[in-house]
């Protein structure tokens, strides 16, 4: 008797299985590989158990679903820090530690995806236009800095400047907090705090 046939997949199934799968091909080989082989894109959709022209149907290029991914984790990335952020009378302070401990635990939570946008964030498949979108999701963090910031010593320097020391502050964290599990609130405290003294 033969096994029975998976049930048919819809559209977004097919997506979210090509994409889930395309994080580990990337976590895995590090990055950007350049054009993908017709045999080896074939192997994705196998692997993700879609039909081999369903690839091809959601993303003509490897480039598409790289760009779709890219906008796709930022996006996700950018929820988790905002989500359930306290309203604007409890304070900056507030919204920001909460802001801060949201995305340290999404990307400690995350880690393939984590180091999925770290390999995406310097591809040069990424379009222009796709990083500009992606920088629009983040719209809510970065008022939230700039609020923060606004009488602190590094109120002059450009967004560009402070929130890449934030970004390195958190990929420090991050990395303690993953290898040190049991003190990873700990970890994500005292790096808040330092966060904030740098920026009031």
């Amino acid at each position: 008797m033969k096994p029975a046939q998976p049930a048919p997949k819809d559209g977004p199934r097919i997506n979210e299985d090509i994409r889930v799968r395309e994080v580990h091909l990337i976590d895995k080989d590090g990055g950007n590989r350049g054009n993908l082989p017709i045999s080896e894109a074939l192997a994705i959709a196998q692997e993700a158990g879609v039909s081999n022209g369903s690839l091809f149907t959601y993303f003509e290029t490897k480039a598409d679903l790289l760009n779709h991914l890219y906008l796709e984790l930022k996006t996700e990335m950018a929820a988790a820090a905002l989500e359930g952020l306290p309203p604007g009378e409890s304070g900056v302070r507030t919204q920001m530690q909460h802001a801060w401990s949201g995305w340290l635990r999404w990307a400690t939570s995350c880690p393939e995806k984590r180091r999925t946008l770290a390999h995406l964030g310097v591809s040069d498949d990424i379009t222009p236009e796709t990083r500009e979108a992606a920088r629009r999701t983040m719209i809510g963090i970065a008022a939230l800095l700039e609020h923060s910031r606004e009488n602190g010593p590094l109120r002059a320097a450009p967004l560009g400047f402070v929130s890449a020391l934030m970004s390195a502050m958190a990929d420090t964290t991050i990395d303690f907090m993953i290898g040190d599990p049991a003190n990873a609130d700990k970890h994500c405290a005292t790096a808040f705090e330092a966060l904030w003294r740098m920026l009031v």
